[in-house]
């Protein structure tokens, strides 16, 4: 077990496209010898730190421990090396367990399959050790492990969130494909909002942009309205260096006059988000209404505006490129002396948008390859902006 001073390795999770601000978020927080992994950083921190980075990193999805690695080469290792593991120092037979197995290799082909032997051997030793064994609790475990096997490399870790850390705890009213909380952070992190001048969302389903905007802009953490992270269930949680954290963290909350608006054309997306910003308390400082994109008239200039508009999934393929082209007619119409940012998957329909973008960043949206386009819209023409700078 660790003790509060101890530093060990840990690694943080995220989407494809998002490890760089997940570095700088980490830094940020105090953590050494980063290293950019794919959708991961492997970092090194003390047990503060892994609270911390749990309550705080708006672009991480889990904060893992590895406590063990070894090679394998047959499937009947896999299970001799977890037995051998003193899972007493973590478990009691009294508490629940889940595993989660991620899998890139010829020796196992499901993950499945992979947790089910690791769920096996744990149980053994626990019976051959204690008579008994502990449960599997596969929605709120007390112990959440995390299997990575690559090739013939197995990383076993504790998970210290125990729930992904996009689940905030404020959304508690859905609408179809919603933006995933960590992605939609990040893409305002991705924007360079500066947390002053206005910010829009004029298709914001779920509120889900509006809300992380206002966390960000108010510096709110990110795990600020969840009610449990896994690592609170563990045997040498220190409840005073929790208290500890939540405390410096509430400390650093500051008031943000930045005006942050939205609309959607569909009344039940503007019902689903007025509850979740109720219920992420920002009700006096978000302002939506029901209104179609074209119709909508965003705050004055300067400000930043990012959509996450339908993909085509639920659209036909000549509705979509209308929407595309109407998107184009409300940002020259509306946005000048905006940063208008979209993202999507359907790259040939954001060509309808009619305007040229000064940037393209390639982002996942769930397995879904997009590209994150920003498009500046200048104050006049672009041949006086020239020539005015």
């Amino acid at each position: 077990m660790t003790n509060e001073g101890d530093k060990f390795k840990m690694t943080a999770t995220t989407m494809a496209g998002l490890e760089n601000l997940l570095e700088q978020e980490l830094i940020a927080l105090g953590a050494e010898s980063t290293t950019l992994l794919s959708r991961a950083v492997a970092f090194t921190g003390t047990k503060d730190q892994m609270y911390e980075t749990n309550y705080r990193c708006r672009t991480a999805l889990r904060i893992l421990k590895p406590i063990k690695e070894f090679i394998i080469n047959t499937e009947e290792d896999l299970y001799t090396n977890i037995y051998k593991i003193c899972w007493e120092e973590y478990l009691t037979p009294e508490k629940t367990f889940a595993v989660d197995a991620v899998v890139f290799s010829s020796i196992f082909t499901h993950s499945q399959f992979v947790a089910l032997r690791v769920k096996d051997a744990i149980a053994d030793r626990f019976r051959m050790k204690f008579q008994i064994r502990p449960s599997v609790n596969l929605d709120r475990p007390d112990l959440r492990i995390n299997i990575h096997l690559t090739r013939n490399l197995c990383i076993v870790s504790l998970d210290s969130s125990g729930v992904s850390l996009h689940k905030r705890g404020y959304r508690i009213a859905l609408v179809d494909a919603p933006i995933s909380e960590v992605l939609a952070a990040g893409m305002i992190m991705l924007s360079g909002w500066d947390k002053k001048t206005a910010f829009v969302d004029p298709m914001c389903g779920s509120g889900t942009l509006l809300i992380e905007a206002a966390m960000i802009a108010n510096n709110i953490p990110a795990g600020y309205y969840r009610q449990f992270f896994g690592f609170q269930q563990w045997n040498d949680f220190d409840a005073v260096l929790w208290e500890k954290i939540k405390n410096k963290s509430s400390e650093a909350v500051e008031e943000s006059d930045a005006e942050i608006t939205g609309c959607d054309i569909s009344p039940k997306s503007i019902d689903s988000a007025t509850k979740n910003i109720f219920a992420a308390k920002f009700h006096k400082d978000i302002k939506i209404k029901l209104s179609a994109f074209e119709d909508y008239i965003p705050p004055p200039a300067p400000g930043t505006m990012i959509t996450n508009p339908p993909y085509g999934e639920r659209l036909r393929s000549e509705d979509i490129i209308k929407l595309y082209q109407s998107i184009g007619d409300g940002l020259k119409q509306n946005y000048a002396g905006y940063h208008a940012w979209i993202i999507s998957s359907h790259f040939e329909a954001l060509k309808f948008i009619g305007l040229r973008p000064s940037k393209k960043i390639s982002l996942f949206n769930g397995p879904l390859e997009c590209k994150f386009v920003n498009f500046q819209l200048y104050e006049g023409s672009k041949k006086t902006h020239k020539a005015e700078h």
